[in-house]
């Protein structure tokens, strides 16, 4: 208790203190952009701490924390640039990791951006592949606390380095996207062979247009959005269901498919979306020593998500009030010491939008349900968990 009222006191003196960087002028028509965002905030969890790792765990984190540019030299060309700093987290997804590995700083995008019209764009460098739309929703705007756990992909799970096609059709009621990415490193050992990895995607609007790269979980009640999308994602001989002895070479492929509906009434605004998602390596796990690439949370797997919200149609002091909940189910082929591991996942929860999504404070509670628990690992066994943290966006 004592822990949440100090952070509670942090949250309500940065809210009184947002601002934002102006972008300023190089030459005609030439600006650039800095900006900063950050979610700070405090996790438990009812496990992986103490001698056997049965005890509560306790964190207070940064969940991300970025810094960037965005540079416009015309109405064609542009740059965007973003770094992070991110200390090692200790409650991960699935486990709580004490090892304390230290800190870490990197380039998270990097891309040149070439519009030739509304049809056809271009981006090249370091950025979000686009798969699902999970993925594609905003870090800073998704719907619940987080996206989901489990929607990830094997090798580069969210963004990569390569080229990305992508453009507006039929007065922006379809969008397309196409990228050629560098998928599993060549000196991954153990990789077959080194080959590009290929995705695309395609949605259909019928309402209000989502025609930028990425999308939002929710758009606040200022939109009525529904959308069907889906997309597929392929690479070749990307894993041995053999290590030991370099055989059973197996492609990767994925597909997935959504949908998103938000709809703003007299009595508050109503968000859902759900979403499938089936990834494989043509059964790689059943091999006698299979790549850890096609196992594990990020390897086969095949399930979906179910999200909803509802947000009052009156402000509640300063800022608007939004209750959502999730429930995510999925099979993994291999999840610790388990073949065919089910997995169901829940969270309840809310946001507090002071000023949007720039200022914003959301609170989580969710229960992670293993079908078969493991006896000796408490990663693999039931756990609770809570979260509450502050978004800042400058």
């Amino acid at each position: 208790m004592k822990r949440c009222i100090i952070f509670v006191t942090l949250i309500l003196f940065l809210a009184t203190s947002a601002f934002a960087f102006p972008p300023f002028r190089i030459d005609d028509g030439k600006w650039l952009k800095i900006f900063y965002n950050g979610q700070f905030g405090y996790t438990y969890r009812d496990m992986g701490s103490g001698p056997d790792q049965s005890e509560d765990t306790n964190e207070m984190n940064f969940r991300r924390n970025r810094m960037g540019f965005i540079g416009t030299y015309n109405s064609k060309l542009s740059f965007y640039f973003q770094t992070e700093y991110i200390e090692d987290d200790i409650v991960g997804p699935l486990s709580v990791d004490l090892s304390d590995e230290g800190k870490d700083f990197y380039v998270l995008d990097a891309q040149i951006r070439y519009k030739f019209n509304d049809a056809f764009k271009l981006r090249i460098g370091k950025m979000k592949h686009n798969l699902t739309r999970e993925n594609l929703e905003g870090c800073f705007e998704p719907l619940t606390l987080d996206r989901s756990h489990f929607v990830y992909t094997p090798f580069k799970t969210s963004r990569d380095k390569g080229v990305a096609v992508w453009g507006n059709l039929l007065d922006k009621k379809v969008g397309y996207k196409f990228d050629v990415m560098e998928g599993k490193k060549a000196e991954d050992d153990p990789a077959p062979e080194s080959n590009l990895r290929m995705t695309g995607r395609l949605h259909v609007t019928l309402l209000d247009p989502e025609s930028g790269y990425g999308y939002k979980g929710t758009y606040l009640g200022k939109k009525t959005v529904f959308t069907i999308g889906g997309g597929y994602q392929y690479e070749p001989n990307a894993v041995y269901s053999n290590v030991a002895e370099a055989k059973g070479e197996e492609d990767y492929s994925a597909y997935s498919v959504d949908l998103f509906y938000e709809q703003p009434t007299s009595v508050g605004t109503f968000t859902f979306s759900t979403a499938y998602l089936d990834v494989s390596f043509d059964d790689a796990y059943k091999g006698a020593d299979p790549d850890d690439g096609a196992i594990g949370l990020n390897g086969e797997k095949n399930g979906y998500y179910v999200k909803g919200a509802y947000m009052l149609p009156m402000e509640v002091g300063p800022g608007k009030l939004q209750f959502f909940a999730r429930h995510d189910a999925f099979t993994f082929a291999k999840l610790g010491d388990v073949y065919d591991q089910d997995i169901g996942w829940t969270g309840v929860g809310f946001n507090y939008y002071i000023f949007g999504q720039d200022l914003k404070i959301s609170a989580q509670y969710s229960q992670m349900d293993y079908d078969e628990e493991s006896d000796t690992d408490p990663n693999y066994q039931d756990f609770d968990t809570f979260e509450l943290y502050i978004q800042v966006r400058i």
